[in-house]
């Protein structure tokens, strides 16, 4: 143990101070951190633009991102009169065919119809039975085979054929 009893309690007097020291100094380094960034988040509010309404969280737009997926959709199956081939032709193929649209041979231009013609009902029957090139399958409507073959002449026979009006019970060549 030490002689001089003042000089311990001198050290302890220090060492008390310099941790008191030590404890205000990190306390006040803590409230100009917080203070910075209080001050940080005033100014960005002031600065960054006001917001604007979103157009993607309107109300429509929400309701447009969250529908569903598919919809279920009935049919009437139940027998009802076959259509005329104009009646396809306006239902179904003239959104094409009326304007010549993706290559498809144009209602009545009997140039664009003629190597088609030459190939027969058969074969221009089986195209629009089962797609080609751009145009899908049964012209890609609900169509039955009797309709489709109906609406393939009365398209042919506009471009210079002369196929007979299918009859109820024609079939497709395989």
């Amino acid at each position: 143990m030490s002689s001089h009893p003042e000089a311990s309690t001198a050290t302890d007097s220090v060492e008390s101070d310099l941790l008191e020291g030590a404890k205000k100094v990190a306390i006040a380094a803590t409230g100009v951190l917080v203070a910075i960034v209080v001050g940080l988040i005033i100014l960005a509010s002031f600065v960054s633009p006001k917001e604007k309404e979103n157009p993607n969280l309107t109300a429509e737009a929400v309701a447009k991102r969250i529908q569903k997926v598919g919809a279920v959709t009935f049919v009437d199956n139940s027998p009802h009169e076959p259509k005329s081939g104009e009646q396809v032709f306006n239902v179904q193929c003239s959104s094409c065919h009326a304007n010549g649209a993706l290559g498809s041979p144009k209602f009545g231009d009997k140039a664009a119809w003629g190597a088609r013609v030459a190939k027969g009902f058969a074969a221009l029957w089986n195209s629009a039975l089962h797609g080609k090139n751009a145009m899908p399958a049964q012209g890609g409507g609900p169509l039955s085979d009797l309709e489709v073959a109906r609406g393939v002449v009365y398209m042919a026979n506009a471009g210079g054929a002369k196929f007979p009006e299918p009859k109820e019970d024609a079939k497709p060549a395989k």
